[in-house]
């Protein structure tokens, strides 16, 4: 080890997908032939770095583990070596050859390879390999075939962990700590040393050296590792003196230039270079390794540098920085052919498209081609009729039968229109073409889907009409004039709102809408929501603001946007599979079930972050017990442990062997009995026993929750069938807890039970359920959720009211159609009981006590002109109530552009809206003296790419809304849409102009008792469909020329502003009985300058609609003095 030797290059081992974390590195070894550096992974995967700088070469999966992503893999790589055919590595099932570029050469797993951990050349050199392990075999393998040529059967089978082979010896390592010498060519033990009480840890054999650290017994410490590295002399087959070692010696490596130097380290970090000769004068250095431990050493095969692995799944490479090289004499590695950059094209729309130019061909174009040569392929096959294949006889050929003859002679089946979702709903007309339609204009095609929905209201689920029409997806479409074109009261007209999709994560909205209809979660977010809470990403205040946003909504469509974000957020999410922007392979009703359990438990941690205690959280959901593990060899039971479960996945009873009558279907409530306290037989690790051993788990319950939620798990066909049952699922269950048991009741158990009272029990009725709906072969699946919507409501209905929640499709159905389930296409994911002491309990108390100390946490924002002004409301202001107004304006960003699919014809179709995120904020005083006067002006903080920052309406600039560099002061979005939740539940009254837009943006819902949009008190009715511009209105009515600089974009506290003057001008009109009158004029003005301010501004304004009354202020022109605001009468707000 020289004396410039120091840490070079840190990398750490990517994990076993792109977004996973990383895992441990199990084996890593240098090439000998070529400047590489291999690692393996417990995934099996095999990836190499080249050069000092480490740069990545290769990466491919030599071994397959069957655990999941998110699990610790099981296909280790054990050991590495190296041939001119590639790279050779071991895994405890398989044993694989790959060339140095990754394309596999051979690959051996045989059913006796149970567990491999080592390999090595035998005396025939890099020809001929042997494999062992902790197994009764060895395998001789040809590298050049890669086939099996022997396998060695001992008769006293010896469990390998270690091979290296020096000279005509391979040594062996076992697991109970002693060394075998094999003869190379023969694979007979030559000789034996018992060398360590425990085991062996790492080894090392060049020349006639063979050295070795282990673990020894210490006194007091039981095993630890040996203070020493143990020499032995192969030549002559005896000890050689040991090498005192003080920080306990973990890895050891022969220098492969100097025949007595060894590299030995510990797992702390200390490194000495030794020479087994000299001992008495090491080379000593250390390395850093922070909060980790080593965990291997490999040494260059040129002597000139050597890499570390730790516990941080990281390589470290150490060596000299001026000469590092891998190999004395390697081979050129060979490297992806560099890709010609392409031409730069320039495709502005003034250049000439023949500047372009097009590629040489000498045929000719499809795009030239005629229409008789272009045919439609890939139509799906049809599909047998199934009384056919009944009928049908096996035979030499084929399978034969009678021809039905229902189709007559060349009839040709259209098999795709298989694939257009037969039997759903078609598509609502947008709202901008039903006005046409009434007043009289011809429409060519009749609208089929408005009949439907009629006749699909009076058919029963088994009635004559397909029952999957109401559950099949349901899309947005967009029109020209967008979302607000969109009829979503086509699909719902009753009063409990449904929520949208074509958002990210939108698949859990079934779920949300389960939680919505229960009264203990409902009250436990809406109290926590109106409670001071400072964590930005809480999902109890996001799930409170969206429970009382689909109360407000009265049936109107909502959206989960903000509380879907913030669960993309949390900690964890990615690995399990549950969000859409990391795909997995996971099937829809296990993400949703998956979801489910995570949803819990980071409930219970966001409450417990504000609350400071999980008690209330725990009491509404958490079965309370302890679990109990007792070995099965020893009978030692572990300590209990305190732990509470969120949700309980079911378990079914074991399919019976053949030779065995079929057991009668047992009750639902005996499933959820043994998923509660869920008895499970599994391997681990036993205190008395001091090993792996078989251990039962089981639990006590001491405490029930007001709600159960139950995750169906439905797995085998036989589960499937067991839905089937009619009535399977109970109404109500009863549960007695009792001497940590919990006994579960349902039927004439239940009742007989309610009659006799010999326990405490516990009625839960059922809530609703999740349910996947299995749409046809060709489609994916899909989640609706059933509720019964009478539970939530304050008063007891008579009979149970059930309602299909589709997204935003929400209609009610009867109590059986809810409850039946079909094996074929519909079948539960997530079930919620509730405790019938809980049901129609409605607690509205947290509107007497929401946190408004947030309303008085608003700052000053740095002055962009001369005119800014603002004031943030003091404690001695008057609180706002229901009889304040408040003028408001919002400035948003785009953070992803709109996904469009262009029609063969050319036509355009938005298959996904824009998506824009809140930018800036401003609250205006509508009220009193100071009226007009900002209390909030927010700039909301963006932690997420900005694809535009529409500079030119938003005025905002590129690292406005980024924390460090802003020149604002940011704000996070939920302290933001805090302050317009506590002002909409104190009462106030929003004045603005296209508020509904803002408010969607927001994902806030405002009744329209408490809204005042201007765009609607001056729309010109039947006359236009055209929305009137804030500029023009404030143009042509108080003759002031806003949003004059388009470069700087608009300015939110100025629009508002307007908006609150045109409604003072509104006021006016209504109490002069002149609204009309100006309406007239606003349309004939309008259509003069197409609806536009003109471009000279005031210079050529029309006269004045009519002329306003002494104590309305004008806006005049530049050349004439401002005339103050005075305060604003006592007039009520307009009706809308």
């Amino acid at each position: 080890m020289e004396a410039d030797w120091s840490e070079t290059a840190r990398l750490t081992l990517p994990g076993p997908s792109p977004n996973a974390p990383s895992t441990p590195i199990t084996a890593f070894a240098f090439d000998t032939a070529q400047e590489l550096l291999w690692t393996g992974n417990e995934y099996g995967r095999v990836t190499s770095f080249y050069g000092a700088e480490l740069q990545k070469y290769t990466s491919f999966r030599g071994h397959a583990s069957s655990s999941s992503r998110s699990a610790p893999g099981n296909a280790p790589v054990k050991q590495f070596l190296f041939c001119d055919k590639g790279v050779i590595s071991v895994s405890p099932r398989s044993v694989h050859c790959a060339s140095r570029k990754g394309l596999t050469q051979w690959h051996l797993a045989l059913p006796d390879m149970l567990d491999l951990r080592c390999m090595s050349f035998t005396g025939r050199g890099t020809d001929e390999i042997v494999v062992g392990g902790c197994q009764p075999h060895l395998y001789r393998i040809s590298i050049e075939k890669g086939t099996v040529l022997e396998t060695l059967s001992p008769s006293k089978p010896v469990l390998y962990t270690m091979m290296r082979r020096s000279g005509q010896y391979i040594c062996a390592a076992s697991h109970d700590g002693s060394i075998h010498l094999l003869d190379s060519k023969t694979l007979a033990v030559v000789h034996k040393w018992n060398v360590y009480a425990g085991a062996i840890n790492d080894m090392d054999a060049r020349g006639d050296y063979l050295l070795t650290c282990g673990w020894a017994q210490h006194q007091y410490r039981g095993l630890g590792l040996e203070r020493l590295v143990r020499v032995y002399d192969l030549k002559n087959l005896k000890p050689a003196a040991p090498v005192a070692f003080q920080q306990g010696a973990a890895f050891v490596r022969m220098h492969p230039k100097l025949s007595s130097t060894c590299i030995v380290t510990s797992q702390s970090g200390a490194i000495h270079s030794i020479d087994v000769q000299n001992p008495d004068v090491p080379s000593m250095r250390y390395a850093p390794t922070f909060d980790a431990q080593l965990t291997g050493l490999e040494l260059m095969p040129s002597g000139k540098g050597f890499a570390m692995t730790d516990t941080n799944c990281q390589v470290v490479l150490w060596g000299s920085q001026t000469n590092m090289q891998f190999t004395e004499y390697s081979r050129p590695t060979e490297f992806a052919d560099t890709q010609l950059a392409s031409k730069q094209l320039d495709w502005r729309s003034e250049v000439p498209l023949n500047l372009i130019g097009m590629p040489y061909y000498r045929e000719a174009l499809l795009s030239g081609w005629p229409n008789s040569l272009v045919h439609e392929v890939g139509a799906p096959p049809v599909k047998l009729d199934p009384t056919v294949h009944a009928t049908l006889r096996k035979t030499d050929y084929g399978m034969v039968g009678a021809n039905p003859r229902t189709t007559r002679r060349y009839q040709v089946e259209d098999t795709r229109a298989s694939l257009n979702s037969p039997g759903s709903l078609a598509p609502p007309k947008f709202l901008s073409e039903k006005p046409r339609d009434e007043n009289g204009a011809p429409d060519g095609e009749r609208r089929l889907s408005e009949d439907i929905g009629k006749t699909l209201n009076s058919l029963a689920i088994n009635g004559v009409s397909d029952p999957l029409a109401y559950y099949r997806p349901v899309e947005i479409k967009y029109s020209k004039f967008g979302i607000d074109d969109f009829d979503f009261r086509y699909y719902n007209k009753t009063r409990y709102s449904g929520l949208e999709t074509h958002i990210v994560n939108s698949y859990a909205n079934p779920l949300l809408q389960l939680y919505r209809f229960s009264n203990v979660t409902r009250n436990i977010a809406l109290q926590h929501a109106a409670r001071v809470c400072l964590n930005d990403n809480c999902l109890v205040c996001e799930l409170g603001f969206l429970v009382d946003m689909l109360e407000k909504a009265q049936g109107q469509n909502c959206q989960a946007t903000n509380l879907l974000k913030v669960l993309g957020k949390q900690r964890g999410a990615v690995p399990l599979g549950i969000l859409e922007d990391h795909p997995t392979n996971m099937p829809l009703t296990a993400m949703i079930q998956t979801l489910n359990r995570f949803m819990l438990h980071k409930l219970e941690e966001s409450y417990k972050i504000a609350a400071g205690s999980p008690v209330a959280i725990q009491a509404a959901f958490a079965m309370k017990g302890s679990s109990f593990i007792k070995c099965n060899t020893c009978h030692y039971l572990q300590e209990a442990k305190d732990q509470a479960w969120y949700s309980h996945d079911l378990v079914y009873p074991p399919k019976p062997a053949k030779n065995l009558p079929r057991s009668t279907t047992p009750p639902f409530t005996r499933l959820l009995q043994d998923s509660i306290h869920r008895q499970e037989q599994q391997r681990g690790w036993c205190m008395r026993c001091q090993g792996y051993k078989a251990i039962t788990s089981r639990r006590a319950i001491y405490g029930t929750p007001d709600v159960l939620m139950i995750n169906a798990a439905i797995q085998t066909p036989d589960a499937r069938h067991l839905w089937a049952t009619k009535n399977f699922l109970p109404r109500e269950v009863g549960t007695i807890n009792a001497n940590g048991q919990v006994y579960c009741y349902d039927g004439q158990d239940l009742q007989w039970h309610l009659s006799k009272r010999p326990h405490a029990i516990t009625i839960y009725e059922l809530v609703g359920l999740v349910a996947e709906v299995a749409a046809g072969e060709s489609q994916r699946s899909h989640l609706v959720s059933l509720v019964n919507v009478s539970i939530g409501e304050p008063e007891p209905a008579q009979s149970p009211n059930w309602h299909l929640v589709n997204d935003f499709l929400v209609r009610p159905i009867p109590e059986d159609e809810a409850l039946h389930f079909d094996a074929r296409w519909r079948l539960p994911s997530v079930i919620m009981y509730q405790a019938k002491s809980k049901s129609h309990i409605l607690d509205d108390s947290w509107k007497r006590e929401l946190d408004t100390s947030v309303l008085y946490r608003s700052v000053a924002q740095p002055s962009l002109s001369e005119s800014y002004q603002f004031r943030s409301l003091a404690q001695t202001d008057p609180l706002p109530g229901s009889d304040t107004h408040c003028a408001i304006d919002a400035e948003f960003v785009r953070l992803l552009r709109e996904e469009i699919d262009m029609g063969a014809d050319g036509s355009r179709t938005i298959t996904r809206p824009a998506r824009s995120g809140l930018a800036r904020v401003s609250v205006l005083r509508g009220d009193g003296q100071e009226q007009e006067l900002p209390f909030i002006d927010d700039y909301i903080a963006i932690d997420e790419p900005v694809d535009d920052y529409l500079t030119q309406w938003s005025g905002l600039q590129p690292g406005d809304l980024t924390p460090g560099t802003s020149r604002f002061a940011l704000v996070s979005l939920k302290e933001v849409y805090k302050k317009l939740w506590v002002l909409l539940n104190l009462g106030c009254k929003f004045i603005g102009h296209g508020l509904s837009s803002d408010f969607r943006t927001i994902n806030i819902h405002v009744p329209e008792s408490q809204v005042i949009d201007t765009q609607h008190l001056f729309s010109l009715g039947e006359r236009t469909q055209r929305k009137l511009s804030l500029r023009f209105l404030a143009w042509l009515l108080l003759q002031e020329d806003i949003q004059q600089n388009g470069l700087s974009g608009h300015d939110s506290i100025e629009d508002a502003r307007t908006a609150l003057k045109l409604w003072r001008k509104y006021v006016q009109y209504v109490s002069e009985g002149s609204l009309e009158d100006v309406k007239d004029d606003i349309w004939r003005n309008g259509r003069r300058t197409e609806f536009k301010v003109p471009s000279n501004g005031l210079r050529k304004l029309p006269e004045t609609p009519k002329n306003s009354a002494p104590n309305t202020p004008l806006q005049p022109p530049a050349s004439i003095a401002r005339i103050s605001t005075p305060s604003r009468s006592d007039v009520g707000s307009p009706l809308k």
